[in-house]
């Protein structure tokens, strides 16, 4: 295994526990603009319809996906930027 990916992988932790809380976030702000709700559905909520259970956690997927893809390529572009070499 490279140097570069061993010392990549605590910062690559470090940002996906970052970009978690950002799409988590994100996330909580887009709910209430789609349904102008503070909190969304959980799989288990009984009062909640098919309907806003799958749509929550389709944005909700979304989200996260964008989110953690635009922080890891940040992460991986700023590692190359310092140490000249790709941390995959």
């Amino acid at each position: 295994m490279k140097a570069s990916k061993i010392a990549y992988k605590p910062v690559g932790f470090a940002l996906g526990a970052l970009s978690g809380m950002i799409a988590g976030a994100v996330f909580q702000q887009t709910w209430k603009l789609i349904e102008g709700e503070g909190d969304a559905p959980d799989a288990l909520d009984e009062d909640r319809s098919w309907r806003q259970i799958l749509l929550a956690a389709a944005v909700q997927g979304a989200i996260f996906s964008v989110v953690k893809a635009t922080v890891e390529r940040s992460g991986a572009t700023a590692t190359r930027r310092v140490t000249g070499t790709w941390p995959a």
